[in-house]
């Protein structure tokens, strides 16, 4: 019943501005968030490394309408990169890039402007052995994100895409970009999304992301499982077994701050392991977005305000 409120209050400048007013919420926001800097960013890969996990990291920040501020992310983006590198954790590396970050809404232009920041990006990861994924937003992106990735992959065929489950297109996507050398994320999605859409029972998108499993783990890309959830954790492993794939042909994803013994478990067995780590100061939309998918996390961040206020 708080999903729809938690994601509307996502988006909105007054809740925005309430929630970040209250001195404890920086302190619970780190179980989610590395930090601020590039520096808890590379910390935090340091930490995961030593355990066998792997990392995409997401440099916050979406819906950017000012140019500077897209330049600046892409800046950010490359800092990251080469910091990555001088300390040996650039090689198998990857980073999540939203378009609305990097141009993708500006006026006029903001495809162009997204295209050509995210090939930058790239350029910047392929020098020091690292990847990139475009990160999916919601409905109204879809086609304008799969555009970019087309393009961009004609140039640096290792760009990941990241596909959602609860919309009624996915399945589909997932046929289109099954191919040789595509790399998928399959997430069930994390945003307020029509019928039209989008499913809505937890079901029916339980439903669709197992279909889509069996798309990407049938087809001869490289399947991303973006899953805190057992039985679908199952469900992958089994299909994957029952496809020939090994250890090497596919990976499992979760996000920093959630389930890690859960995620040392399977990095543990053997599996390619990869966590998802924001860093950054434009936390607020993800952070919202988090507590909007489990009561788990509701509840976590309303005891922490509630001993640390």
């Amino acid at each position: 019943m708080l999903r729809a409120p938690l994601l509307a209050a996502a988006r909105s400048r007054r809740m925005r501005a309430l929630i970040e007013a209250v001195p404890a919420t920086r302190s619970v926001v780190r179980r989610f968030v590395s930090g601020a800097a590039t520096a808890d960013a590379v910390r935090v890969a340091r930490e995961l490394a030593a355990d066998g996990r792997r990392i995409t990291i997401d440099h916050l920040g979406e819906d950017t309408t000012d140019a500077g501020q897209a330049a600046a992310t892409v800046q950010a983006y490359e800092q990251l990169l080469s910091a990555l590198a001088e300390q040996g954790l650039a090689e198998g590396a990857d980073v999540s890039v939203k378009l609305s970050a990097v141009g993708q809404f500006l006026a006029g232009d903001g495809e162009d402007v997204a295209l050509e920041n995210a090939r930058k990006i790239c350029a910047a990861a392929e020098a020091v052995g690292a990847t990139v994924t475009l990160d999916m937003e919601d409905h109204t992106t879809t086609d304008s994100t799969l555009g970019i990735l087309r393009k961009l992959r004609g140039e640096y065929p290792w760009v990941g895409a990241v596909l959602q489950a609860y919309l009624r297109r996915t399945e589909q996507d997932c046929r289109e970009l099954s191919g040789p050398g595509s790399r998928v994320r399959l997430c069930k999605g994390a945003y307020a999304e029509p019928e039209t859409a989008a499913f809505q029972e937890k079901s029916e998108v339980d439903k669709s992301y197992v279909r889509c499993l069996r798309v990407l783990m049938a087809g001869q890309g490289y399947p991303m499982v973006a899953s805190h959830d057992p039985r679908m954790i199952a469900i992958a492993q089994q299909l994957a077994a029952d496809a020939g794939r090994t250890a090497s042909d596919h990976e499992f994803q979760m996000l920093y701050g959630i389930r890690p013994q859960e995620q040392q478990r399977i990095a543990g067995s053997g599996a390619t392991m990869r966590v998802y780590v924001p860093c950054g100061d434009e936390w607020y939309g993800y952070f919202m977005r988090r507590l909007a998918e489990r009561p788990a996390n509701l509840a976590f961040f309303l005891r922490g305000l509630a001993t640390r206020s």
